[in-house]
């Protein structure tokens, strides 16, 4: 070979090469790893037939999480790109400057995180806490509203022994009766109140306070800029299983195919999974645009006043001044279209 066809063929070497470096880059662009947790929303369905995988060509990984401040952490490492978290952890993350959007609400959380206490441990109201251990989540809507309810009752929530734990370790330690009291969500919560009472309840905090708490999805900013398409896509995704489960409720039977996927993704038992889901409100498309997702919208003041509480309680330095700039109503608004 001269050096002329030795030159071509290492030129023709290189354009292949960058070919393959570009294809790998494009494949590589459409992947993504998506932080979840074990709640009960009707969105699991379409996780177990990889609707959202046909709907948009990308190869996603599902990766489960024990609680929100741990989804937060892997957002901030990079290590997700988009993740379910709970209006208290949004509210924390986007003070200290997290680059997050909230752009969907999973489901106004209700009566679906409770404050249960075991039977016979002569706990019967949140006043009578002082002293005894209940366990959280730290940073979860539970542990905002476990604070929320010892300050209602006037108690110290110095005087309590609040320990963090995630949803198995909950389990384990109610199990075990280490604790007395906990403020939880399903499949822990339908477990814990086989041999326990409810005493209160976000839902009945929020109507007491003006207090809303919620489930949403974010996404890093920067990310999305250059997926705009998939997160529209995704929207479309989870108001197709909001609706499909608003439509056909009664036929979510714990036998159903639908409430064996919730089962299977969530970790809860199947007999739990229709009277978990029946506690939470899961906003319609229209109403995420017009009532939660808008500025100034309930998204917006919820994440305000949990943030304004999480500050006198010294968990965040200070607050933004306006909430709305957090949420991002474009996809939803788009996937209306």
């Amino acid at each position: 070979m001269n050096v002329r066809d030795m030159l071509k063929s290492v030129a023709a070497a290189g354009i292949a090469a960058i070919g393959v470096a570009a294809a790998s880059s494009a494949l590589a662009q459409k992947e993504v790893t998506i932080a979840y947790q074990d709640m009960l929303d009707p969105y699991r369905v379409m996780q177990d037939s990889k609707a959202l995988e046909k709907a948009t060509g990308y190869k996603i990984t599902w990766k489960q999480f024990g609680g929100g401040g741990e989804v937060i952490k892997a957002l901030a490492s990079g290590s997700v790109q988009l993740g379910e978290v709970g209006s208290a952890g949004i509210a924390a993350a986007v003070s200290r400057g997290e680059p997050l959007q909230l752009f969907w609400i999973l489901d106004d959380i209700g009566d679906a995180e409770a404050l249960v206490v075991k039977n016979n441990s002569g706990i019967n109201s949140v006043a009578d806490l002082k002293g005894k251990k209940i366990a959280t989540p730290f940073n979860s809507t539970s542990h905002f509203d476990t604070i929320i309810a010892l300050e209602q009752a006037k108690v110290n929530p110095a005087d309590v022994q609040i320990l963090n734990m995630r949803p198995p370790e909950v389990r384990a330690a109610w199990q075990r009766g280490d604790i007395q009291a906990t403020f939880i969500w399903d499949p822990v919560l339908s477990e814990v109140k086989k041999d326990g009472k409810v005493i209160t309840s976000s839902g009945k905090i929020a109507r007491e306070t003006g207090k809303a708490t919620f489930d949403g999805y974010v996404v890093n900013s920067n990310w999305a800029k250059d997926h705009h398409d998939f997160v529209v896509a995704f929207v479309k995704v989870l108001a197709s299983a909001d609706a499909h489960y608003r439509d056909n409720k009664a036929k979510w039977t714990e036998s159903s195919p639908e409430v064996k996927a919730v089962a299977k993704w969530s970790g809860a038992k199947a007999e739990n999974v229709p009277a978990g889901m029946a506690l939470y409100h899961f906003p319609t498309l229209k109403e995420q645009v017009e009532q939660w997702l808008s500025k100034g919208g309930l998204a917006a003041k919820a994440l305000t006043a949990t943030a304004e509480f999480q500050k006198s309680q010294k968990q965040i330095e200070k607050t933004l001044p306006d909430y709305s700039v957090a949420v991002n109503d474009s996809y939803a608004r788009d996937a209306m279209k």
